[in-house]
């Protein structure tokens, strides 16, 4: 496994997150760890090419990933980085409760 590209900060998900990610086999842990290291999933180029610019600047960072059932997406958000450089968050959502 690859070092992470970033520090999460605290790992949040909403309950329906965590409903649909268990529903299907997948694991929130290796969502996570994709994410960290700059598998951003199934994310348009522009979104990629807006996540490799936001390692560099600190901004929002957004990973999809289509899980085991082929048809359910799903979303890691990590908050821009603060004053200090820090990311407060890391959230597992589904793109309708965005």
């Amino acid at each position: 496994m690859s070092k992470p590209l970033f520090n999460s900060g605290q790992i949040l998900a909403t309950p329906a997150f965590l409903e649909t990610v268990a529903s299907t086999g997948d694991s929130m842990g290796e969502l996570l760890q994709r994410h960290l290291r700059g598998d951003w999933g199934v994310v348009c180029p522009d979104d990629a090419e807006a996540n490799w610019q936001a390692l560099k600047d600190g901004s929002r960072l957004l990973s999809a990933y289509v899980l085991k059932d082929g048809r359910t997406k799903v979303w890691l958000i990590s908050e821009a980085e603060d004053d200090n450089g820090n990311r407060a968050a890391t959230t597992g959502v589904l793109p309708s409760e965005y």
